[in-house]
């Protein structure tokens, strides 16, 4: 069976929409998750509301014997223009290349709990016969973990 896992997960950050959106596409702050995700290596472009980076990870033990002790995770995230209340959503996609792994799915930013909310709901889909939910179930935290870590990393960014 093919599989698909749906993804819904939210952070909460002490600033309004437009200061986040300021943290989510700077350079240095998205190095530092790239970093705090245990990224062997990485690359980070930001251009305007575009923000692309391919981190290469320790593989999850599951997932070893298709790709090896490492694999690369390219994310894109094109953010649209910010609405009357400063919030905005964004469009994002990750693949794993030369793997039959995908995660296409949404940002929403928007005012709410201490200052914002971002909200990351997609759906995670590997394309292995047999093995699909399996993998799914061991690539899902490693989605979510560059998502939660945004959420830790920028109570910091956001207090400076």
């Amino acid at each position: 069976m093919m599989g698909r896992m749906d993804i819904d997960s939210h952070a909460d950050f002490a600033a309004d929409p437009a200061r986040v959106f300021d943290m989510l596409t700077d350079k240095s702050f998205l190095e530092k998750v790239c970093e705090r995700t245990h990224a062997t290596s990485y690359d980070v472009i930001v251009d305007g509301s575009n923000v692309k980076t391919s981190r290469d990870l320790p593989a999850p033990d599951a997932a070893r014997p298709f790709t090896g002790d490492k694999l690369t995770v390219v994310e894109e995230i094109t953010w649209a223009e910010a609405g009357a209340d400063g919030g905005r959503s964004g469009a994002v996609t990750m693949k794993v290349p030369g793997q039959p792994v995908s995660f296409n799915g949404k940002y929403q930013l928007a005012a709410g709990g201490s200052g914002s909310r971002l909200s990351l709901t997609g759906v995670l889909k590997v394309n292995v016969p047999l093995l699909g939910k399996k993998l799914e179930e061991s690539a899902a935290p490693a989605v979510l973990a560059g998502f939660k870590t945004q959420e830790q990393l920028g109570a910091d960014y956001l207090a400076r």
